[in-house]
């Protein structure tokens, strides 16, 4: 050992040739008074073992980390393809089959069943859509039937009668009534499909819904005497909404026109708007028979017509042309009881000052 080192240090010393190996040794070096030198030292080769054995140890927990981590990374992707396997299987399914295959759920609320869930929650809106398409294709047809068969029957009528200019006039008056008709129904659908794509906003602005409804009802007065209905005007004067004003006097005039054909003869229809904490309010009520409370969530469907109203005229579209204005300017429909007859609420927003 370097005599001038200080301090305690650390070597091996070589055992005896019959032992053999070495130890680790901490030793100190220490200057005597008469000039010799003591090394005191010690066997540490406990610390040497104990040091190999934390090596060991560190290397024993990376190889199990690196193994752990294959075992996750293995499950997780077989259960990531097995998910995904199990959509595209009902996917699979689904285009043999229809609509009525749904995603299985496991049950664990992971990311993978609210995204099975959020699928299948599509699938059920797709479903209702494809039935709510079958049902207007259908109603289509019987609404476009009677016309139709009516311009037929006079055709083929004409076409086998010797000409006269006065019945003439009548069938040719009487088809282009029902030819009307006819486009009337479509142009419904195509503005209550522009309207429900939000096409029409362009036109917001404040309006006095008292106002408006005041129009309607001396627009539909002159109906309303005809079947010896009253028809009348109260709440408040001035009630502002921000919206298209044409479309409400649509969606107002609809709900009158309803009222009127669809209530009892000889009853009253009166129409209310008021001002209401949070927002504006118009009221249309009758006195007639109303709408069962089963069928008040379908009334608003294309073409959707009671039973007792499919003889009357109409095309099933005023009503839905209501909801797709309501919902063009953020309003909520509301149809309650008026004991007796129906209560059609229009609930408005407050209006932005």
């Amino acid at each position: 050992m370097d005599a001038a080192a200080q301090g305690w240090v650390e070597f091996r010393a070589s055992l005896p040739q019959a032992a053999r190996g070495s130890v680790l040794v901490r030793a100190k070096m220490e200057a005597l008074s008469n000039g010799d030198r003591l090394l005191v030292g010690r066997d540490i080769s406990d610390l040497d073992r104990f040091m190999a054995q934390i090596r060991a140890a560190g290397f024993a927990v990376v190889v199990l980390i690196i193994v752990l981590a294959a075992a996750a990374s293995i499950g997780v992707t077989r259960r990531t393809v097995g998910r995904i396997e199990s959509i595209n299987a009902t996917s699979r399914a689904i285009m043999l089959s229809g609509l009525d295959q749904r995603i299985p759920l496991h049950g664990s609320h992971d990311e993978w069943d609210r995204v099975a869930e959020n699928l299948n929650l599509m699938l059920d809106r797709i479903q209702t859509l494809m039935g709510d398409v079958k049902q207007v294709g259908e109603n289509i047809a019987h609404d476009l039937r009677t016309p139709l068969t009516r311009m037929r029957g006079r055709l083929e009528k004409a076409y086998h009668s010797s000409r006269d200019g006065g019945a003439d006039a009548v069938l040719i008056g009487d088809t282009i009534a029902d030819l009307d008709a006819v486009l009337g129904m479509f142009a419904s659908i195509t503005r209550i499909s522009e309207i429900e794509t939000r096409a029409r906003k362009g036109a917001f602005r404040s309006v006095n819904l008292a106002e408006i409804a005041g129009e309607v009802v001396e627009l539909y007065d002159a109906a309303a005497e005809q079947v010896t209905t009253g028809l009348g005007l109260a709440g408040d004067p001035a009630v502002l909404v921000t919206g298209d004003r044409d479309l409400l006097f649509d969606a107002i005039a609809n709900l009158v026109d309803n009222a009127i054909k669809h209530g009892r003869p000889g009853g009253l229809v009166t129409v209310t708007c008021d001002n209401e904490e949070g927002g504006a309010v118009i009221a249309v009520a009758d006195n007639g028979p109303g709408i069962p409370a089963d069928q008040r969530d379908h009334v608003f469907k294309r073409f959707y017509r009671l039973e007792q109203s499919r003889y009357t005229p109409g095309n099933g579209l005023g009503l839905n042309l209501v909801a797709a204005v309501a919902s063009l300017h953020g309003a909520k429909v509301e149809l309650r009881d008026n004991a007796p007859g129906l209560l059609c609420r229009l609930v408005f927003p407050a209006a932005e000052m």
